[in-house]
C-alpha cells in the first residue's frame, strides 16, 4: 500500500501567521482585516509584547491596500490590542491593554455574555436577511416607501455616535416592519437590542460607518425596486461585515 502523502507542516512561531491570515474580499476589507488580525492576536499567534510584521508584509498577506490596513490597525489601537512605537526599534506591539472606556467595557465581558453575543450574531444572520427579502416582496404603499427612505436619511444625517446607533436601529426595525410579520419584528427587535449593547463595547470607526451607509442605501434600492434576492444578499453581507468587526474586537 503506497504511503499517504505528507501533510504540510506549520512550524510554530514561523509560518503560523501565514497559515492564519488570508486575502480578504475587496468590498469588505476593513472589517475582515480587523477580524483576522484581532483573532490572531487574541489566540496568541502574535503574543503579548511581540511585534506585528511590517505594514507592507501584512498588507500583502491580507491582499489589501496599505490605506485599508492602516484603518484596521487604527481600530486595533483604539481597542487596546496594539500600540505603535516610534523611533529606532519601533513598530506595532501587541499590548492587549484596553485604554478607551469602550475597550475596557469589552475586556470585562464574561465568557457567558460573550457567547450570548456571538449567538445573537448568528441569529441575526438568519432573521434579518429573511425580513429584508419579505419587505422587497411586499406591495408597499407610498407612505411605507417614504417611511423607509426617511429612515435611511436619518442614519445618514446622524452626526453623533449615539444618534447614529439609534438611527441605525430604527432603520433595521423599519425594514423588519415592512416585512408584514409581527414575529420578524419581535425577533429583529431582540437582536438589535443585543447588537446595540455590543456596539457600545467598541469604538466608532468612520470606515465602518461609511461602508454600512452604502449597504443601507443598496438595501433600500433593492426593497423599493422589488428585488427580494438582492435585498437578502445585501442584508447578509451587511450582517457578515458587522459580525466580522465585532468578532475581531470583542472576541
Amino acid at each position: 500500500m503506497p504511503p499517504s502523502p505528507a501533510l504540510p507542516v506549520v512550524e510554530a512561531g514561523h509560518d503560523l501567521p501565514a497559515a492564519i491570515l488570508r486575502p480578504v474580499r475587496g468590498h469588505h476589507a476593513f472589517e475582515a482585516c480587523v477580524e483576522q488580525l484581532g483573532t490572531a492576536i487574541r489566540l496568541g499567534v502574535y503574543p503579548r509584547g511581540g511585534f506585528l510584521p511590517p505594514e507592507r508584509d501584512l498588507a500583502r498577506m491580507l491582499g489589501v491596500s496599505r490605506t485599508t490596513l492602516r484603518e484596521a490597525m487604527a481600530a486595533l489601537r483604539e481597542a487596546g490590542l496594539v500600540e505603535t512605537r516610534r523611533g529606532r526599534g519601533g513598530g506595532t506591539v501587541v499590548t492587549l491593554k484596553p485604554r478607551t472606556p469602550s475597550a475596557r467595557k469589552a475586556a470585562r465581558v464574561t465568557d457567558a455574555r460573550r457567547a450570548a453575543w456571538l449567538d445573537a450574531l448568528t441569529f441575526r444572520r438568519v432573521v434579518e436577511p429573511g425580513g429584508a427579502q419579505l419587505a422587497a416582496q411586499a406591495d408597499l404603499s407610498a407612505d411605507q416607501r417614504h417611511l423607509l427612505e426617511d429612515a435611511l436619511a436619518d442614519v445618514a444625517a446622524a452626526s453623533r455616535a449615539a444618534d447614529h446607533r439609534q438611527a441605525d436601529s430604527r432603520f433595521h426595525l423599519t425594514v423588519a416592519a415592512l416585512s408584514g410579520s409581527p414575529r420578524v419584528v419581535e425577533a429583529v427587535t431582540s437582536v438589535q437590542s443585543t447588537l446595540h449593547e455590543m456596539l457600545l463595547a467598541i469604538p466608532v470607526y468612520e470606515a465602518n460607518i461609511a461602508h454600512s451607509d452604502r449597504q443601507h442605501a443598496a438595501l433600500v434600492r433593492a426593497i423599493l425596486r422589488g428585488t427580494p434576492e438582492r435585498a437578502r444578499t445585501v442584508m447578509e453581507e451587511h450582517c457578515d461585515d458587522t459580525a466580522a468587526l465585532l468578532r475581531g474586537l470583542v472576541g
